[in-house]
């Protein structure tokens, strides 16, 4: 597989104190927590995916905690800090998209947007207004159109974790074949405090990669 230029848009199963930009919450670090045996960035499963697969990584853009819509947990307001959303805005409104250009976006969230039992609302493909982008399923829908839309000759993964919501699940299904995204589903996911253990983050990556061959 050739080098290409890739972007990580994540919660905090993507973290790794170092790796994410200044201020964003991290999960993972060398220090290791009591709940999990990762302690080595060598360990998560983006980093052993951008080093088997050859990716230029140009930015991990994942914050622990966060939720793609703009409902964070105890309701907090998300829609101009952590959401993926804004985050994703952001960039836009930097101008990162043009000073780089992206050949791989791998996209893993949603698990915060279940755990926080943020309103699901309804599939929703167009025209959304701020307030819709409270709700679950409207969100995911305007993420994935919003970076096919400022991405469209990217290879666009989103990868969809075990034991959310059955419906936050399938709407993410949906939303990707929508828009032309390739959703990564998984069978078995090892984890500890809801968190991918070593284990857990090789068959990440072993699915991953699997899915990606498939697509090339």
């Amino acid at each position: 597989m050739k080098s290409n230029q890739t972007i990580i848009f994540g919660d905090s199963y993507s973290t790794f104190a170092g790796y994410v930009p200044e201020g964003y919450a991290v999960y993972y670090s060398e220090k290791g927590r009591p709940e999990t045996d990762v302690c080595r960035v060598s360990e998560t499963w983006w980093h052993q995916v951008v080093s088997e697969a050859g990716l230029h990584l140009v930015m991990n853009n994942s914050w622990s905690g966060s939720t793609i819509g703009y409902t964070g947990y105890n309701k907090y307001d998300a829609s101009e800090t952590s959401s993926f959303l804004c985050r994703f805005r952001k960039l836009q409104e930097n101008g990162f998209f043009e000073e780089n250009t992206i050949d791989t976006v791998l996209i893993f969230g949603g698990t915060n947007d279940s755990w926080s039992n943020a309103p699901l609302g309804t599939m929703q493909y167009e025209g959304w207004e701020k307030k819709d982008l409270y709700e679950v399923l409207p969100a995911v829908c305007c993420f994935l159109k919003t970076v096919r839309d400022a991405l469209p000759e990217a290879a666009v993964y989103c990868l969809i974790n075990t034991e959310i919501k059955t419906e936050i699940a399938e709407g993410m299904k949906a939303a990707c074949e929508a828009y032309g995204v390739t959703a990564v589903t998984f069978e078995q996911i090892d984890k500890n405090c809801g968190h991918p253990t070593v284990l857990g983050m090789k068959q990440i990556k072993e699915r991953v990669l699997q899915v990606m061959q498939e697509r090339s």
